[in-house]
């Protein structure tokens, strides 16, 4: 793969140019068509998606952001930009309620919810490749773990990029000072959200201590794990970390992770399930924060580029697998 040289050594720099980099998908090339699917009663969820300017993709990617994104997160769109010029039809999922969807579902989303993926496994053609952004990685691992072996019909690889493994210790990461700005964003952000929920159903949201809410850790605890039946955030995080189902992945997975990620502890991706299992190949970059490989010089959004690599090679290498090993 093409090393990353980056244009921001500084892990927080380099988190924020991620987030604000100008990104568009060249929509007269490949416009952007809107589908709805139910992926469980009263919930639909809304799915962007572009197609690349030929007769027959290469395949398909499925796309899902992180906390309190949605399929107009940057790195999101430009994957689908990436991907489409590279033959690729992709297909860019909003966890429920995200993207300006509140009204298509009654419930929330959570860090571990797999239902709305495995619905579009069958609902979209092969060969499918799953690609989560840091939240949606956790649910693109947890959901390739859930399946096992029945994967490998469905799926030819899955990419988990800057993604929260374990999420007890990375809302612990996220707590300490110096990644404060970034937990009151996300809190800020979850607390709108959810008092949009609550004015829409006051009896299915309940607000209460909502106003007291500072700490992710805290809105998972009375709102989230309330809701799901977790009962409390540690339950929830313990039962749906992607760790705990990595042994049971039996389809190609990559895991990009950079050591500077300020959010996600690094020693998470240096033993246990991830190198456990010969499945799972983990790529350590020495820089690049928190979804922030943004390069150095042309072109910018590296990330990209090494996913489409690897995406080519297990795809060339489905191509010359026997029938029956598929």
């Amino acid at each position: 793969m093409d090393p990353f040289r980056p244009l921001f050594r500084h892990p927080h720099l380099a988190t924020l140019a991620g987030n604000f980099w100008r990104r568009a998908i060249d929509e007269s090339r490949f416009p952007t068509k809107a589908s709805l699917y139910q992926t469980a009663p009263g919930t639909q969820v809304l799915v962007h998606e572009n197609c690349p300017d030929k007769a027959a993709p290469k395949g398909h990617l499925l796309l899902l952001h992180g906390l309190q994104g949605s399929s107009a997160s940057g790195y999101m769109v430009s994957m689908a930009q990436s991907a489409c010029e590279a033959g690729y039809h992709v297909h860019r999922l909003n966890m429920r309620g995200c993207g300006g969807t509140e009204q298509l579902t009654d419930t929330l989303y959570n860090s571990g919810l797999t239902e709305d993926v495995i619905y579009l496994l069958d609902r979209i053609p092969g060969p499918l490749f799953l690609i989560g952004y840091s939240l949606g990685g956790n649910v693109m691992l947890k959901a390739a773990g859930e399946l096992a072996q029945a994967a490998g019909a469905k799926v030819a690889g899955v990419i988990a990029v800057s993604t929260p493994i374990d999420l007890a210790a990375c809302v612990r990461k996220l707590h300490e000072f110096q990644n404060r700005i970034y937990e009151l964003r996300f809190v800020l952000s979850l607390r709108s959200s959810y008092r949009g929920r609550h004015l829409a159903s006051p009896e299915r949201f309940p607000i209460e201590g909502l106003d007291r809410t500072w700490t992710v850790y805290d809105f998972d605890d009375r709102f989230t794990a309330q809701h799901f039946g977790f009962g409390t955030a540690d339950h929830y995080y313990r039962t749906q970390s992607s760790w705990r189902f990595i042994d049971s992945i039996a389809v190609p997975t990559l895991v990009v992770q950079a050591k500077d990620d300020p959010l996600i502890p690094f020693h998470l991706f240096e033993s246990g399930p991830l190198q456990a299992n010969s499945h799972v190949t983990v790529c350590p970059v020495d820089h690049g924060g928190h979804l922030g490989f943004i390069a150095s010089r042309t072109p910018r959004f590296w990330l990209d580029g090494v996913l489409l690599q690897w995406i080519e090679e297990i795809r060339n290498k489905r191509a010359v697998l026997p029938v029956s090993t598929l």
